[in-house]
């Protein structure tokens, strides 16, 4: 018989005893589903986690204390951030210095982080203004009381556009509001969009104290090796800084692209854990598989003699079994197909990350699905080629 023939003979087969079909491909259909849903779950979580990582800023290097004194201030300075600047593989720089306040607005009113920064800090943590401007060199040198606010504590304050140029009041003192910056979008340990901008110069006067920065943004030219700059940014501080070849450094340097490197690694490694978790079922499903198609073989074993007393040979009673549990699996895997992508998209949808599925995840579980009807269908199909016909034509 042509694969064809086979393939007909299977569906007609199937078609006799539907009940049946639809019990033994439920198996691989959940197995399938599981395999598809949680891997376009790990992809998903992974594509979230590294759009938010990469919406902290691009090329991105972060200078960052290692102790802090009682009185809160560190061993960094604006200077350093200045002599960073200087750096010809250095793009932008952006001292930081921040508190936790209350910030009212007529009758609204939310605690959130007051970030104090120089105009570049929207170009190193790539910041886009929605509305108004953003911090400008004036308004930083003159330590102006001007205030930019992130989009969800815009939202949480009921400021728009055309509250711009009114006064809000930040830890009990009047703030001019200038600009409100575009969504982000959050992050779990972090909510870029839940903040307030302000002058470092004012934040240092009014709020925190010292001249001292709780953190240095680095935004590193595009054409600039990162490993490079982080050697030359290194050595400039421990001279500043006067550490001798022996010390211990006051700083740490924080590269992005580590963090996001470390993040698709992790995020890749749990997908197949989930992925190898949910194969399990499918396994399951192939068991059940054999179950029915020896069963099937001993209901039909006058069959098989009779097939072999009009000419059929052993590979062709082996061929038609095989086909049999080929096609029970691949319309369970494709069943299972369908019903996965649209529980990631569901899942998808209720985290917030979208519909994110990789389609060689699609061919995999059509091959996988291919590869359980062949393992679990090839005993069966031998059981049935090697029956004698003479002993299956007198079975009862």
């Amino acid at each position: 018989m042509s694969a064809l023939e086979l393939f007909r003979l299977a569906l007609s087969r199937l078609r006799t005893s539907r009940l049946r079909a639809a019990l033994t491909m439920l198996g691989v259909i959940i197995g399938v589903a599981s395999v598809v849903a949680l891997v376009g779950v790990g992809q998903g979580t992974t594509s979230n986690i590294t759009t938010s990582l990469a919406s902290l800023g691009t090329n991105l290097l972060t200078v960052s204390p290692t102790t802090q004194d009682s009185d809160g201030s560190t061993s960094l300075s604006r200077n350093d951030a200045d002599a960073i600047g200087e750096l010809a593989s250095v793009a932008g720089v952006a001292p930081e210095a921040s508190t936790s306040l209350t910030v009212h607005a007529g009758d609204e009113s939310t605690d959130t982080t007051i970030v104090g920064t120089t105009a570049e800090y929207a170009t190193v943590r790539a910041y886009d203004v929605w509305q108004g401007t953003f911090l400008t060199d004036v308004s930083v040198d003159h330590e102006l009381r001007v205030a930019v606010l992130g989009a969800s504590t815009a939202e949480t304050l009921e400021l728009d556009a055309d509250d711009l140029g009114t006064e809000i009041s930040i830890g009990g003192i009047p703030f001019t509001l200038i600009g409100i910056l575009q969504p982000k979008g959050g992050a779990s340990f972090q909510d870029p969009d839940d903040q307030v901008v302000v002058p470092i110069g004012t934040v240092q006067k009014y709020f925190v104290g010292g001249d001292s920065v709780r953190s240095i943004g680095i935004s590193v030219e595009p054409t600039a090796d990162m490993t490079a700059t982080n050697a030359e940014i290194t050595a400039l501080l421990r001279d500043r800084h006067e550490l001798a070849a022996a010390d211990d450094p006051d700083f740490d340097i924080f590269d992005q692209t580590q963090l996001l490197d470390a993040a698709s690694s992790i995020s890749g490694t749990l997908t197949l854990l989930l992925g190898g978790i949910a194969s399990i079922s499918l396994v399951v499903g192939g068991i059940g598989i054999m179950n029915i198609m020896l069963v099937s073989v001993r209901e039909r074993t006058r069959e098989i003699g009779i097939r072999k007393a009009i000419g059929a040979r052993g590979r062709d009673i082996l061929a038609q079994f095989l086909v049999e549990a080929l096609t029970l699996s691949l319309l369970g895997g494709l069943i299972g197909i369908a019903v996965g992508l649209g529980v990631s998209a569901l899942i998808g949808q209720i985290a917030g990350w979208g519909f994110a599925f990789d389609p060689s995840t699609l061919v995999a579980a059509v091959l996988f699905s291919l590869l359980v009807g062949v393992v679990f269908g090839v005993w069966p199909a031998r059981q049935a080629a090697r029956l004698d016909p003479i002993s299956a034509l007198r079975y009862e």
